[in-house]
């Protein structure tokens, strides 16, 4: 089950035995999965009570020699030899703690409860930044040996799909792994992963964007642009963001008002009729996307959800995948897109 939260879209899990039921965070920018565990150092407030490892019969810490261990980026040893993770994310959010293993059980489309046993996750004793109440912590779904399709791998036939509704929307879609995650139906696109380091992102490459009788060629080359669940906005490389806003304002016959942070280019609500569609064209597969993937309404305003990147990093974030269903085949190396009704 995936639920559109502030910026984010959480996922429904169950962890321990007994099951605790959990939401979390579905982000394909990153591979560890964590949770806030007790006891807890330092936590912020979450709606839910926070997992205690302690009432769990299958719970397990791995040691600094195990193998898991030797695939985190960051890590150190505590006094008992136990492996303890850190990770960062942007916005300055991180999460720190044991790495274990516990079981996981995620239900199916039909009901039925499916359990994965040793399963490595971070349990969170100090975690903190732009959290909100309703997210225990995270899934990573990205490319990397510790993420959840990692660990699932085969059983999941290395298949997975999504489809992001509109905020507005009240309705709830689902996370689908293996066979179900085959995407069907009328329009369907696909383009390459493009291997690269680090092998936590899916690198695709975007050869342009289309705006009405003008298109704009980016010059990056290949795996120039990541696709992440786990960002809201699109962010492109500077000198390519600054030649498309100048053509979207060609496109667009209103005065700009002004932009407050994050966005750069904003129009007054009423114009909402007025907002050009735009098609982005990845290898192989053309995308267009309505003004619902590209503006968002804020503070009486129409800002443009695209904006200049502070690195090199190119994002496709979630905002313009909403309404699409998105399937990544990682056997197949390719991520396919259908346009579909995500609130249905």
């Amino acid at each position: 089950m995936v639920i559109p939260n502030e910026g984010d879209y959480l996922m429904k899990l169950s962890i321990g035995t007994p099951p605790v039921e959990f939401y979390a965070v579905a982000d394909t920018g990153s591979d560890l999965i964590w949770i806030q565990c007790m006891p807890c150092m330092q936590c912020y407030p979450q709606d839910s009570p926070i997992f205690n490892p302690a009432k769990s019969s299958t719970y397990r810490e791995l040691s600094c020699g195990s193998k898991p261990c030797t695939k985190l980026l960051r890590k150190t040893c505590s006094k008992t030899n136990g492996c303890q993770y850190y990770n960062s994310y942007g916005g300055g959010s991180y999460t720190a703690g044991d790495l274990a293993t516990e079981t996981f059980v995620f239900r199916s489309t039909n009901g039925e409860a499916a359990a994965f046993p040793t399963s490595v996750f971070g349990c969170g004793r100090r975690n903190s930044g732009t959290f909100t109440g309703s997210e225990a912590g995270l899934v990573g779904l990205g490319g990397g040996p510790l993420s959840l399709v990692s660990q699932l791998g085969a059983e999941i036939e290395h298949k997975f799909s999504y489809c992001l509704h509109p905020r507005s929307a009240s309705s709830t879609s689902k996370l689908r792994f293996g066979m179900e995650a085959i995407i069907s139906g009328e329009g369907i696109v696909s383009t390459p992963l493009v291997p690269k380091s680090p092998s936590t992102f899916y690198y695709l490459t975007l050869e342009g964007i289309s705006i009405g009788g003008k298109t704009l060629p980016s010059t990056l080359g290949e795996g120039n642009i990541i696709i992440d669940s786990g960002t809201t906005l699109t962010m492109l490389e500077s000198s390519f963001y600054n030649d498309l806003e100048a053509v979207i304002k060609e496109a667009i016959p209103l005065e700009p008002a002004e932009a407050p942070s994050p966005f750069s280019l904003c129009y007054a609500t009423a114009s909402s009729n007025r907002l050009p569609d735009m098609m982005f064209h990845f290898t192989g597969a053309d995308l267009l996307l309505h003004p619902l993937n590209t503006f968002m309404e804020t503070n009486n305003l129409n800002c443009l959800s695209i904006i200049p990147s502070d690195g090199s990093l190119s994002i496709f974030g979630n905002v313009a995948q909403m309404n699409f269903q998105v399937e990544y085949d990682l056997e197949e190396k390719k991520v396919s897109f259908a346009p579909a009704d995500c609130t249905k």
